[in-house]
């Protein structure tokens, strides 16, 4: 009762459309909200995202996740792409690497749309497990991609700073 309770709780703090609350709070501990923020592109809100981690504070050696909720047709091989760009302008430069990731991400994402909500689940030094709503539709077993994928929001150099402070409950 108490565990329906904590997921219902933490639909109402989204105060939008459902995310996949179940499954984070069946893998990260005591599973807390650190920050959420909008994308924006000219006129167009492209998706809200919102980080969690244990007990609200993020570290990189515990599990956390980042839920994208879409407010926009978008194809999931788009999606694949810009994440490879993104990364590629992090500073990765293995391009054998980044063809494996990006079939990975080719198979493992959906095309989306207004109200999708997609969720990855961050398991440092080990792998990413991601969600359409409550269903797992993909894991891609490595650390590596772990990290870089995480740091598409999350590091400096980021392209979306903005996006990044709010992520991190920065501003």
């Amino acid at each position: 009762m108490l565990r329906k309770l904590h997921v219902f709780v933490l639909g109402m703090a989204l105060s939008g459309p459902a995310f996949a609350a179940e499954p984070i709070i069946r893998t990260i501990p005591d599973a807390r909200i650190v920050g959420q923020g909008k994308l924006s592109m000219a006129f167009w809100d492209i998706y809200k995202a919102v980080l969690y981690a244990p007990d609200g504070r993020l570290t990189h050696r515990q599990p956390f996740a980042l839920s994208i909720h879409y407010m926009r047709e978008i194809d999931g091989s788009d999606i694949a792409e810009r994440s490879v760009i993104e990364i590629r302008n992090q500073g990765f430069r293995d391009e054998a690497k980044l063809a494996t990731w990006n079939a990975q991400m080719k198979n493992i994402f959906p095309n989306v749309e207004d109200g999708t909500v997609l969720s990855a689940i961050f398991l440092p030094g080990k792998e990413t497990i991601f969600y359409n709503a409550d269903k797992q539709i993909g894991v891609i077993k490595d650390a590596e991609f772990t990290l870089w994928f995480a740091n598409i929001w999350l590091s400096e150099k980021t392209s979306e700073p903005n996006l990044r402070q709010k992520l991190l409950g920065l501003s």
